[in-house]
């Protein structure tokens, strides 16, 4: 496998504390070199995507890991926006998400989702899942460098 040249830089986008804990933990069994950001409602992540208010700082993220049901915004909507923005519609996304209903997964890929994962309910799944979006998405394929200002 390839070692990255950089931190990734992940934007998790979920509002179950204990989903976010358990996708950290395996982002840490998995030994993948990133720094996870985690916002829990819709809002929150577009105000990050944007870097606005609290997040002008953050890094645009090199991937985005996107629950459909969140307070305020639903993860359709993120997609849809970011995907309709021409800066940020090059950044992957991946929904991460505990339905398997087949609505679900058409209407992310119709927004143009760039995967559709489904939660696994045991741990050393979720480790196989992280390490395969390290090995594909940052090991294997070249990903555009969105430029946004501030």
């Amino acid at each position: 496998m390839t070692r990255l040249a950089k931190l990734a830089d992940i934007l998790l986008v979920e509002d179950n504390e204990d989903d976010v804990y358990l996708t950290r933990m395996a982002f840490e069994d998995s030994a993948f070199d990133s720094t996870i950001h985690v916002v829990n409602d819709g809002e929150k992540a577009l105000d990050f995507l944007y870097r606005r208010g609290d997040y002008s700082d953050c890094p645009v993220p090199d991937l985005v890991l996107l629950d459909l049901n969140l307070p305020k915004l639903n993860g359709i909507q993120i997609l849809e926006t970011l995907k309709s923005d021409e800066t940020l519609s090059v950044i992957p996304v991946v929904m991460l998400t505990s339905s398997k209903a087949e609505r679900d997964v058409l209407e992310s890929y119709r927004h143009h989702a760039s995967g559709y994962v489904s939660k696994p309910s045991e741990f050393s799944r979720l480790v196989d899942i992280v390490e395969a979006i390290r090995d594909f998405w940052f090991a294997s394929v070249i990903l555009p460098r969105p430029s946004v200002s501030g």
